[in-house]
């Protein structure tokens, strides 16, 4: 209908126009407030939406919803986030040694009951050591994590590698 009526027999007539509304809406920011919040973002460039809001209510008699203020000071192309004063992370590099013996990775994981292969009742935990340079590694399982199962098994590492580690690295578990 409304095409009909803007129809005059020439193609522009029928050719889209912008949807964008001619007048603003009522409940729109008025030009007032709109200074306002320039002018106070501009005397205080770092100041958070809580407290411009704060001062515009106390001061200037303000009495819109701090989300429409927050949705105001956005489209303004105003940042709500403070600079961070956080120093960046520099990360270090990974030191992994060129020769054999200078570093060796110690881990024990529990091996849940559904990686067992046939009929096991116990539960067993899997005590790994990684050489860091090779990257060889000596796995032996045992019943208990305990001291006494640590021990036992850098000794079985010592005799599986064929030298002792300068450093032995763990997760700061209980091994």
């Amino acid at each position: 209908m409304r095409w009909n009526k803007r129809f005059d027999g020439t193609r522009d007539s029928l050719r889209d126009r912008s949807h964008r509304p001619i007048n603003p809406h009522p409940n729109a920011h008025t030009e007032k407030e709109l200074k306002w919040i320039n002018d106070l973002h501009r005397r205080n460039p770092h100041i958070s939406i809580c407290e411009m809001y704060g001062k515009l209510r106390s001061q200037k008699g303000y009495s819109r919803h701090p989300g429409s203020l927050y949705r105001i000071y956005k489209a303004l192309g105003f940042s709500s986030k403070a600079p961070s004063t956080k120093k960046k992370r520099k990360p270090q590099k990974y030191y992994t040694p060129e020769s054999l013996g200078i570093k060796w990775q110690m881990d024990v994981k529990y091996v849940p009951k559904a990686c067992y292969v046939g009929e096991m009742p116990d539960k067993f935990y899997q005590y790994t050591m990684i050489d860091e340079a090779s990257r060889e590694r000596f796995i032996y399982p045992y019943l208990e994590q305990s001291s006494y199962s640590t021990i036992d098994f850098v000794k079985r590492a010592i005799a599986y590698f064929g030298y002792k580690p300068q450093i032995i690295q763990t997760d700061n578990g209980v091994e």
